[in-house]
């Protein structure tokens, strides 16, 4: 009797454990977003757990009764999932499938089957699960993998793997693959004057209009800001450069429409490089392109520039020299020449221009025409600046001392030095600390100074002139808007180009033109120099007309400190 009830007491404790798993089995399908069918083979069971209800509005009681869930099957996957249901017909035990329903909801359904030892099929399990958000993040991710958000274009990277393929292709055709850099002209001044909302807009736009071109020979991309890229395979006909090139040419004469109601009309520059002749790699294809894109900007820009070889190779001296000049910066490898100017009635010294140079140190000299733009665009033109002003002003104030000599200096301020907010007062220091008067200091200044904000630069040059500083306007006539500017700068000199002086003997337009300047800049009450002159007679011509100082190589080249050192021993005598 004590063995049966122990019996009995087991089968119960059994039973109420069944109970409970089965409870934590039912909460735990409840809980489950997911869906679920079991199918027991030896007992031809079917049964459904979990979330069923919403995947399929169909109750399944028998095995003939699961096709019913085709009917909430996009068409598309119908076959796709019978076979993943009855994956036993072919002895598998599991296997899965992404699947698309009719109401646009994603399913991953996975089956599994378990087998007997004589490898007869038991049971079967079947999930499905909504991964209708995954899906939605994964192609989101996929889609900014491979487009540029703002444009809709192809993005860099994805750009660069299909070229690679359109060089691949045209190594094995023996065709030709075409690279188009195009960069919106002077962008910076839009985003900085109108807003980098309207910055966007414009690139929006015109990165639609560019989209137009695509086709399965034609890829178009957005790299970034204001630029893209275009690969033409095989160019030719309507997919040639020069046909793309026309048809935005014709679209930029139509100014854009913007949300706000403005029109924007811009320009673009482009540079074109060709597989195989400019490049082997889709990298470098790119590079050349990108390379004689800048040309086309140097050259005035609204253009196009292809490749060829020597636009290339001075694009790579320029690396070098660059290289080169930043650490001539930074140990201050320099040298400063000095240029006299005479008076012109009695070829008295006024004073000198200071001039820097540069040896390398391969022992080359380099112009200043080529390294001081190169300056300008890696910001080594500051601490360059900085230094030919003190090492001027040291030198000058050392032949002051030793030859009591009265001269000007003469110094060449660029542009975005010009610009810093505390140049005055560095100016002002370098002066005091080597004992040089204000009024023996003259700064040249050209009309590129006076470009991005003509009242804050006059306003600048006004407080120099307070201190006792001359100005003076270097390059006169070979800018737009010189005769404007001269109403309202508070300048002392002003250098007439050397493009004038030499022609001004020969060609009678350029005497008219000379003389009517020296006229009316002495009404101004301005000093005039001369530069570049080079011959006696111009020189006497000048003298004629009254200009008033000469500089240039007939009466003095440019020279080393102690060479001039000369030049003030001979006038101290």
């Amino acid at each position: 009797m004590d063995e049966l009830q122990y019996q009995f007491e087991l089968l119960n404790a059994m039973n109420q454990k069944l109970s409970i798993d089965e409870k934590m089995f039912q909460m735990l399908c409840n809980t489950s977003s997911s869906a679920f069918l079991y199918y027991s083979f030896e007992d031809d069971i079917v049964r459904t757990f979990g979330n069923w209800k919403f995947f399929f509005k169909v109750s399944i009681h028998e095995v003939r009764d699961i096709s019913g869930i085709y009917d909430f099957i996009d068409d598309k996957y119908v076959l796709q999932l019978r076979e993943l249901l009855f994956i036993e017909k072919k002895g598998r035990k599991s296997e899965s499938a992404v699947i698309r329903m009719k109401d646009g909801v994603w399913v991953e359904c996975e089956t599994a089957v378990t087998y007997d030892e004589n490898e007869n099929p038991k049971e079967k399990v079947i999930r499905f699960k909504n991964i209708t958000k995954f899906k939605n993040q994964n192609e989101e991710l996929m889609y900014m993998a491979y487009y540029d958000v703002l444009t809709g274009l192809y993005n860099r990277n994805y750009f660069i793997r299909l070229l690679g393929d359109y060089v691949r292709k045209a190594e094995e055709e023996r065709a030709a693959v075409a690279v188009m850099f195009i960069d919106i002209d002077d962008f910076r001044k839009i985003n900085d004057g109108l807003g980098i909302v309207i910055g966007d807009e414009i690139v929006q736009q015109f990165g639609q209009f560019l989209s137009t071109f695509k086709n399965n020979n034609v890829i178009v991309s957005h790299f970034n800001s204001d630029i893209y890229c275009i690969a033409i395979y095989d160019p030719c006909g309507a997919r040639s450069v020069e046909h793309i090139f026309r048809m935005i040419h014709e679209r930029l004469h139509k100014p854009f429409a913007l949300s706000n109601g403005m029109e924007v009309s811009v320009t673009v520059s482009m540079g074109v490089a060709e597989y195989p002749e400019a490049a082997k790699t889709t990298l470098e294809l790119i590079n050349c392109a990108e390379i004689v894109m800048f040309k086309a900007k140097s050259t005035g820009k609204d253009s196009i520039q292809y490749f060829d070889a020597p636009i290339l190779n001075d694009f790579l001296q320029n690396v070098i020299i660059e290289n080169k000049l930043k650490e001539a910066a930074f140990n201050q490898n320099f040298m400063m020449y000095f240029q006299p100017q005479y008076h012109a009635k009695d070829k008295k010294l006024r004073g000198v221009e200071a001039l820097i140079r540069w040896r390398d140190d391969d022992g080359h000299m380099i112009s200043p025409s080529v390294f001081i733009p190169i300056a300008e665009k890696n910001g080594t033109i500051i601490p360059i600046g900085t230094w030919v002003i003190e090492e001027s002003i040291r030198i000058y104030s050392q032949w002051k001392k030793k030859y009591k000599s009265e001269l000007i200096l003469s110094l060449n301020i660029s542009a975005i030095q010009y610009r810093k907010s505390d140049f005055v007062s560095k100016l002002m220091k370098i002066l005091k600390k080597y004992d040089v008067r204000p009024t023996e200091v003259e700064l040249e200044i050209t009309e590129s100074v006076l470009i991005d904000d003509f009242g804050e630069i006059t306003n600048k040059l006004v407080t120099l002139r307070s201190y006792g500083i001359r100005i003076s306007l270097d390059d006169f006539g070979t800018g737009y808007s010189s005769l404007s500017y001269l109403k309202g700068l508070p300048i002392d000199t002003l250098k007439i180009d050397k493009s004038f002086i030499d022609t001004v003997v020969s060609d009678d337009n350029t005497k008219i033109i000379t003389e009517s300047i020296i006229y009316m800049v002495k009404k101004l009450g301005f000093e005039t120099v001369a530069e570049g002159v080079e011959t006696k007679e111009q020189f006497e011509y000048l003298k004629s007309i009254e200009c008033d100082n000469i500089q240039g190589f007939f009466l003095g080249k440019p020279m080393p400190s102690d060479e001039v050192e000369e030049l003030l021993k001979y006038t101290a005598v």
